[in-house]
């Protein structure tokens, strides 16, 4: 009898990730019960935002937290869609995760840094406060998709793309609603510093987006 050999691919780091994701979950849970219920609710219900504005608090341990999980569970959904694409065994070294994750926090850090510094050479803090609270906290909801997208690409359906589709899908929902309620909710104060969110548009959102498009497209 001839022994045939198996590659078997682990996949504990991916299920370290997730549970590392889930903990994360249930901190922000356990020490700021109103914060996280509000936050569940955040496309039909702004309380969460408001709440956080009128404390004049763009970051706090439970914002951290929720940062967290956003960028474990969107690296990991990048891996698994360039496993999905690419035909890659998922589970094998998770080089290009940490390469997601390492460009997902040094994008958001810079893009941070350059809002605070232009809200303070345009005197417009109100403005741009509430503009990276309300964009980050949709981006922070719409990672629950990508975090159950990720426990079904891992267990349950391997390699669907239909899931990846539908994914992409809600989350591309999610902060569209965002953007709306975003316009409707500054629509005053945008109104009176037009001129300075129309520059922050072309440099802080608009451009990222071209650049990033023109180096993936060469």
């Amino acid at each position: 009898m001839e022994t045939i050999y198996r590659n078997v691919n682990s996949i504990d780091w991916i299920t370290a990730v997730i549970l590392g994701s889930f903990f994360l979950l249930v901190l922000g849970k356990h020490f700021y019960k109103s914060l996280f219920f509000n936050f569940i609710i955040l496309p039909f219900n702004n309380k969460y935002i408001g709440f956080n504005n009128k404390k004049g608090k763009l970051f706090n341990w439970f914002h951290i937290i929720l940062s967290l999980f956003q960028l474990l569970n969107f690296s990991l959904f990048i891996y698994l869609i360039k496993g999905v694409f690419f035909s890659e065994n998922i589970g094998s070294i998770p080089i290009f995760f940490f390469i997601a994750l390492g460009l997902l926090i040094f994008y958001l850090l810079i893009k941070i840094a350059i809002q605070m510094l232009n809200a303070f050479v345009f005197d417009a803090n109100d403005l741009i406060s509430g503009l990276i609270l309300s964009k980050i906290s949709y981006f922070n909801y719409s990672s629950l998709v990508a975090f159950l997208a990720n426990i079904i690409l891992t267990y349950i359906l391997q390699s669907s793309k239909i899931v990846i589709f539908v994914s992409i899908f809600c989350i591309f929902l999610i902060n569209s609603i965002g953007i709306v309620n975003l316009l409707r909710n500054y629509q005053k104060l945008i109104s009176i510093n037009l001129l300075y969110f129309i520059l922050y548009l072309c440099a802080l959102e608009i451009a990222p987006v071209v650049i990033i498009g023109s180096f993936v497209k060469d």
